[in-house]
């Protein structure tokens, strides 16, 4: 897991060539004017979903991981928390949906507090729970790039 500001994203030249790319993607767009919805950026090896909802309490939010994509998670407006842990320490309740490229899980984790302009980048190994309210609800303008790992 990496989490920075957007500011930064020079200092990650050295990640996988779909990751530099979804964060050339956020620094090179302007994200406040992106239409909702999912735009391919390389088919599906590389795509953004921008969303925007109201962050929810905690206990209304799932455990996530996946095994084909990296998240890319950048918060263009608004305040979001984001709890993350390591998948070994991490109980499987649902199993993983290849067709949804999703598990879900419960377990204890730290949490990551993302203001406008910052990112985080998670793996698979780091399950995550996204759209927490950090200190109330509010609304929150991300866009998740899906950002699959495959060497190029």
């Amino acid at each position: 897991m990496i989490c920075d500001r957007l500011t930064n994203a020079a200092w990650y030249s050295g990640l996988p060539r779909a990751l530099v790319e979804a964060l050339d993607y956020l620094r090179d767009s302007d994200v406040l004017s992106l239409e909702l919805g999912r735009h391919d950026l390389d088919g599906d090896r590389l795509f953004a979903l921008v969303q925007e909802y109201t962050t929810r309490d905690v206990t209304e939010c799932r455990w996530e991981a996946h095994r084909r994509y990296c998240d890319v998670q950048f918060v263009a407006s608004g305040v979001e928390r984001i709890d993350v842990a390591n998948i070994a320490d991490m109980q499987v309740v649902e199993p993983y949906d290849g067709a949804k490229d999703v598990a879900f899980f419960s377990g204890e984790g730290d949490s990551l507090t993302l203001r406008e302009g910052a990112f985080a980048i998670f793996a698979p190994q780091d399950v995550h729970r996204p759209c927490i309210a950090a200190f109330a609800r509010e609304p929150v303008r991300k866009i998740v790039i899906k950002a699959q790992l495959d060497g190029r």
